[in-house]
């Protein structure tokens, strides 16, 4: 017979009722209390399933969005406006960090790493190891300005900085380098393809800030 308490409910049934209390109290978040952010906008949204390991180290601007089963470990900055896309691994450690400006829209699948290791070395390379076993870590930030889009799977590497507007083709690997502002690069190495119109797209975003009240970017 199972057993119950006071209230006639089983011990299966109010460990449930914790667990939706405890989710409620995180707004919907299964991994994490998302009030242990360091600093969140007004209007952003965070998906149930993002999992944040260093929520202290975490800010997200105002109508930001960061989509379901991304994965941060790193410190992150996000600014307005801007859309993380589900899927997303932003990754290098609690020495790295990751700054991302307004109105950038990350595609699904993005890999963006700040922190790596020197795979040439005689090394072992795994955060599961010891500490003092393994090899030494390339931790370079990495910085993506405001207005750049960056496509369906994309590898950003330690150190890349993208200046503004620049835009990354889908499945392209991007390495640290000269990025021309307001570009189109695709590949792997992801290389120059075209210009994209940053007065029109500026122009756009200065119409939205008129529009939201209070904001401030």
């Amino acid at each position: 017979m199972k057993s119950k308490n006071a209230s006639g409910m089983s011990a299966a049934g109010l460990n449930l009722q914790n667990m939706i209390r405890a989710s409620l109290n995180n707004e919907g978040n299964i991994f994490g209390n998302l009030n242990k952010i360091k600093s969140r906008g007004k209007d952003s949204i965070i998906g149930r399933t993002v999992r944040i390991r260093r929520p202290q180290d975490f800010e997200i601007g105002r109508n930001s969005i960061v989509d379901d089963f991304t994965y941060i470990s790193t410190q992150l900055k996000v600014g307005d406006f801007t859309h993380i896309g589900s899927g997303a691994h932003i990754i290098g450690g609690a020495d790295a960090k990751v700054t991302i400006g307004n109105f950038v829209n990350i595609a699904p699948g993005c890999n963006i790493a700040a922190g790596a290791n020197d795979y040439s070395g005689g090394e072992l390379v795994s955060p599961a190891l010891p500490p003092g076993y393994g090899g030494k870590a390339i931790i370079k930030p990495v910085k993506i300005a405001d207005h750049c889009l960056i496509g369906f799977g994309v590898s950003i590497l330690p150190g890349v900085e993208l200046p503004e507007g620049v835009a990354i083709g889908a499945h392209s690997l991007v390495k640290p380098g000269k990025y021309k502002p307001w570009n189109v690069y695709a590949g792997v190495i992801a290389k120059e393809i075209k210009a994209r119109n940053g007065k029109l797209i500026k122009s756009m975003a200065e119409r939205i800030i008129r529009d939201v009240k209070e904001v401030k970017l």
